[in-house]
């Protein structure tokens, strides 16, 4: 009898392992260091559209570790529309819009200063990594935590946080208030550089990287594609000013950026022993050079393919280097991107889709113009301070000495931006008080508000209008700007691609609630589900039908600012 139950134990036995195994995610939280590190991978301006488009042509390993392996959602929008960098890195983090973390634009009118600043410059920090007294940037007007924030809060500090980008903002913001450290490059040299908001000295290893001047390998060097064909060259040349180009703009637009980046990202997990301690430990890493190249050439341009062809090979790369290094089975992975892109107006104009590239700077004049005239200026007044295309940063000064009010003056901005062809506008004062149409147009629109900025005026552009006579833009509420790719890897993912509707805002909200910490304190997205390995799936965690539930619809007295044709003709 014995000797006939053994082989049934010795079958039961090896059943419960196979089946711990699995049930790994179940106990895992940031506080067992379970996993060892999470990476999240954002990608400036890379659409969402294009994981099919290029899928037959990725090795194994890359973006195939994520699509094949991981968990893939092909319907992932922003539900806003200011889709600009700053904001992008800042909702992914926090699980909000800007109107719950504060973060609008990449820069804005400052009434105080009176001048144009920055979504992180900060002038009580210095930059750390390069000679000088440079002003140096923080997380100070985010407005909400990220889930890097969370983690350090839930683990007492022990959890190690760092953000890793070519751009200050797409650094700083991701990683948030509580980081280790932000790195960014200084644009003419490539050096990376951190804020005293962080440390008042570079790391040794950071030093080290530094002075053995890594960037220089990346100089003089011909971009080829598959075919061997030289789309680039990062030969030291002149601007049109005569002085030298820097780093960033040479190289920032080519692969090779991407591979700086993450050759001191590597640098970085060796030397700040990333996936080691026993508790989680979180990386972003934020690849600029796409953003770079795609405001260049386009969406659909061969340059681009090539940059996604190429960015392929470098995360399997990274990828392997972290299966040895820390073990896949460790790992949770994201990727994502903070915006997508328009296609250059020319390439759509040949399919007959309208389109306009627009001079920003000449409809910034006549708006102005415009403006002189209604209100009688005896000299020209620039009422408008700044034009980024297509929002309006106002002079409340110049409209204060007339004793115009900020809505009327937000008003008759908005009604000289109809003017020169956008299709409608939102005020400050309107999304302040939530006077919104309750439309699709109109919540993503109250998702863009921030208090910061001063007076502004948001302009609904046409579809296909970019602000530039050169290349193309984003920063409207089209699907061709919101659509981002969003996947998971790791152990509690079911591996498969999922058609639920998604948001950028539930990356934070899923991985904080299988780390088991709080979500970061604005946070609207939710968990999502449908992704989760099936042993942890709850009867009631069915994904919803739809969106996540809209705001109520405004007091009736409120009147919201004029819209046309975009939000179907309705007030």
């Amino acid at each position: 009898m014995k000797g006939s139950l053994r082989p049934l134990f010795a079958s039961l036995l090896a059943y419960i392992l196979f089946c711990s195994s699995f049930a790994h995610p179940a106990n895992a939280s940031a506080y067992n260091g379970h996993p060892k590190l999470i990476v999240i991978i954002v990608i400036d301006q890379f659409r969402g559209d294009y994981l099919e488009r290029y899928r037959d042509q990725f090795v194994e390993g890359g973006f195939r570790l994520l699509l094949d392996r991981g968990a893939y959602f092909t319907d992932c929008n922003y539900d806003y529309a200011n889709t600009r960098t700053a904001p992008g890195h800042a909702t992914l983090l926090t699980g909000a819009y800007s109107s719950g973390h504060g973060i609008a634009a990449n820069e804005w009118w400052d009434p105080q200063k009176k001048r144009m600043v920055t979504s992180v410059e900060d002038d009580s920090t210095r930059l750390v990594g390069v000679p000088g007294d440079a002003k140096g940037a923080s997380p100070h007007n985010l407005m909400a935590s990220t889930l890097g924030d969370e983690l350090k809060l839930a683990t007492q500090g022990r959890s190690h946080v760092f953000g890793i980008a070519l751009k200050d903002r797409a650094a700083i913001l991701p990683a948030g208030y509580a980081a280790d450290a932000a790195y960014w490059i200084d644009h003419q040299s490539g050096a990376w550089v951190t804020s005293t908001y962080y440390r008042n000295d570079l790391p040794k290893w950071a030093a080290d990287f530094n002075s053995s001047n890594r960037s220089s390998k990346y100089w003089d060097r011909d971009w080829r594609d598959s075919n061997g064909n030289t789309l680039r060259t990062t030969a030291h040349r002149k601007t049109k000013d005569g002085t030298d180009a820097g780093f960033y703009e040479v190289v920032g637009s080519t692969p090779f950026a991407n591979e700086y980046e993450f050759e001191f990202a590597k640098e970085m997990i060796n030397y700040e022993e990333l996936g080691t301690g026993a508790s989680t430990d979180l990386l972003t890493i934020s690849l600029s050079a796409n953003d770079i190249l795609g405001h260049q050439v386009g969406p659909d341009s061969p340059e681009n393919q090539a940059m996604a062809l190429a960015l392929d090979h470098e995360l399997a790369e990274f990828f392997n280097f972290l299966g040895h290094k820390i073990g896949l089975a460790n790992l949770w992975i994201a990727l994502s991107a903070d915006h997508g892109i328009a296609p250059v107006p020319t390439v759509a104009e040949k399919l007959h889709i309208p389109a306009a590239a627009l001079d920003a700077a000449s409809l910034g004049a006549q708006i102005n113009k415009t403006l002189a005239a209604k209100f009688s200026a005896r000299k020209p007044v620039d009422f408008v301070k700044s034009f980024d295309y297509p929002v309006a940063w106002l002079n409340d000064e110049a409209f204060s000495s007339l004793k115009v009010k900020e809505e009327d003056a937000e008003r008759a901005v908005g009604e000289a931006l109809k003017q020169i062809g956008l299709r409608g506008y939102y005020t400050r004062s309107q999304l302040a008080q939530g006077a919104v149409a309750d439309t699709e147009l109109g919540h993503k629109y109250l998702h863009s508000y921030s208090p910061e900025g001063g007076w502004y005026v948001m302009g609904v552009p046409a579809p296909f209008a970019v602000g530039g006579k050169k290349g193309t833009d984003h920063a409207t509420p089209y699907s061709y700007d919101t659509h981002v790719p969003l996947a998971f890897y790791g152990v509690p993912f079911q591996p498969g691609t999922f058609y639920t509707h998604a948001e950028p805002v539930d990356l934070a909200v899923t991985f904080a609630s299988l780390l088991g910490i709080n979500a970061p304190t604005h946070a609207t997205g939710r968990v999502l589900t449908e992704a989760l390995a099936p042993p942890h799936r709850a009867d009631n965690s069915a994904p919803p039908a739809g969106k996540s539930p809209r705001p109520l619809r405004p007091p009736v007295e409120l009147k919201p600012a004029a819209l046309v044709a975009s939000d179907g003709g309705q007030p």
